[in-house]
C-alpha cells in the first residue's frame, strides 16, 4: 500500500486535511476507512471508473486501491534537534513513500501563523530545512558506525562512506538528498537509512474559501512559492482542507451545489491524490467481475508480470498471458463477449507495457 506522511508547520491545516482525507470514505470491505491511530488513516482512491466497471459486472463488492497517510503533529524551527519533539515525530514518516507538505496559502488575521508573516516560499524552506538537517544527522550516525570498516580498507563500507559524504557535502549546502547528486548504484548503498529528502515532495497549497488567497491577490508570494517549488523538482495541488472536511458531513448528492456556495469549483482531495499518483509515478490498473471490481496501483512503465505481482506472486512467477482492454472501450461495447467479437480485447504477453485504466484478465501456470 501506498504511505504518505503529512508534515507542514503548527496551524497551516495540516490535522484538518488530514481529517478530510480519513473521512472521505469509499465503502469497501476490505479496508475499515478509519484511523488506525489517532495518526495513521487508510483512505481509499477516488476513481470514478471503478464505480463504472462494478455497475458494468454488478460485483458483489468494489475495492479501490489505498493509500495511507500519517500525520505528524507540525513542526517548528528546530524540529530536527528535538524541538517541539520534532525527531520522534520526524521519525514516523521515515518508512513512508512520498511527503505531503501542506503549505498555508492565504491571509486571514484570525489565524495565528506561527511565523508572523504568511510567505508560503520561506514556511516551504523551514520544513525542508529541517528535513534536510535531519537526514544530515542520520547520515553522521552511519559515517560514525562504518568508520571502523573504512579504516580497515573495506571495499563495500569505502563505496558506502564515499555516496554518505557527497550526502553530507549536499546538506550542508541546504539541498535535499534528491539534488546531491547521488549515482543510481550510490542510492542503492544509502537505501536503507530511508532519508527524509530522497522520498518525492507534493506541496498541497491550502486555500480557504472565505480568506484572501494568494493566488488571487497578485502581490508576488504565489510566485515565490511556485518558483521555489518548481526549483525543487515538486509539484503542487491546490486543496481547501476545511471546505473538504466540512464536505464529509455532506450528502453526495449536495456536494456538488455545496463547493458552488462557497466557490469550490474543484474536488480538493481528488487534485490531491491524482498529483500523489503524478508524483510517485503511478498507474491505476483494474481486475472485474461478478465477484469483485478492484483497482490496482503499479509504477507506470510496469510490464503485465510485474503488474501480475500487485495481485499474487504467482501472477508474476507463472505469467503466460493477459487480456487486456481499454475500460471505457469495454464499457462502450457492454460486454466482453461484444469487444471479442469486434477484436477489441487483446491478447498480450510479458513484453506488454500496462496502462492506465486498463481492464487486464491474467493467464498463469
Amino acid at each position: 500500500m501506498l504511505t504518505i506522511g503529512i508534515v507542514g508547520l503548527p496551524n497551516v491545516g495540516k490535522s484538518t486535511l488530514f481529517n478530510a482525507l480519513t473521512k472521505a470514505s469509499v465503502p469497501a470491505e476490505n479496508y475499515p476507512f478509519c484511523t488506525i491511530d489517532p495518526s495513521v488513516g487508510v483512505v481509499g482512491v477516488p476513481d470514478e471508473r471503478l464505480a463504472a466497471l462494478e455497475a458494468f459486472s454488478k460485483s458483489e463488492k468494489t475495492v479501490p486501491a489505498a493509500i495511507e497517510f500519517v500525520d505528524i503533529a507540525g513542526l517548528v524551527r528546530g524540529a530536527a534537534t528535538g524541538e517541539g519533539l520534532g525527531n520522534q515525530f520526524l521519525a514516523n514518516i521515515r518508512e513512508t513513500d512520498a511527503i505531503l507538505q501542506v503549505v498555508r496559502f492565504f491571509d486571514d488575521a484570525d489565524v495565528h501563523h506561527v511565523e508572523g508573516d504568511i510567505e508560503p516560499y520561506k514556511d516551504i524552506e523551514i520544513i525542508n530545512l529541517e528535513l534536510v538537517l535531519a537526514d544530515a544527522e542520520q547520515v553522521r550516525k552511519r559515517r560514525d558506525k562504518i568508520a571502523s570498516d573504512v579504516k580497515r580498507g573495506s571495499k563495500e563500507a569505502s563505496a558506502e562512506d564515499a555516496a554518505l559524504a557527497k550526502l553530507a557535502q549536499g546538506f550542508a549546502a541546504g539541498k535535499l538528498a534528491l539534488h546531491a547528486g547521488l549515482t543510481d548504484d550510490e542510492r542503492k548503498l544509502v537505501a536503507s537509512l530511508n532519508l527524509l529528502t530522497m522520498k518525492p515532495i507534493l506541496y498541497a497549497l491550502n486555500k480557504k474559501s472565505s480568506g484572501h488567497n494568494l493566488d488571487e491577490l497578485a502581490d508576488g508570494r504565489a510566485e515565490r512559492a511556485y518558483e521555489l517549488i518548481a526549483a525543487l523538482g515538486g509539484r503542487h495541488v491546490f486543496v481547501d482542507a476545511a471546505t473538504e472536511r466540512e464536505l464529509n458531513d455532506v450528502a453526495d448528492d449536495d456536494r456538488s451545489s455545496f463547493r458552488q456556495e462557497l466557490g469550490v469549483t474543484e474536488d480538493g482531495l481528488a487534485d490531491l491524490i491524482r498529483g500523489a499518483y503524478e508524483t510517485l509515478g503511478l498507474i491505476s490498473f483494474f481486475t472485474t467481475g461478478k465477484d469483485e471490481t478492484r483497482a490496482w496501483t503499479i509504477p507506470a512503465g510496469s510490464a503485465a508480470p510485474a503488474a501480475g505481482a500487485a495481485i499474487h506472486n504467482d501472477f508474476k512467477d507463472k505469467f503466460i498471458r493477459a487480456e487486456v482492454i481499454e475500460w471505457h472501450k469495454l464499457l462502450e461495447l457492454g460486454s466482453y463477449a461484444a469487444a471479442r467479437e469486434r477484436g477489441l480485447v487483446r491478447v498480450e504477453g510479458k513484453e506488454y507495457i500496462v496502462n492506465d485504466g486498463d481492464v487486464m484478465v491474467f493467464l498463469h501456470g
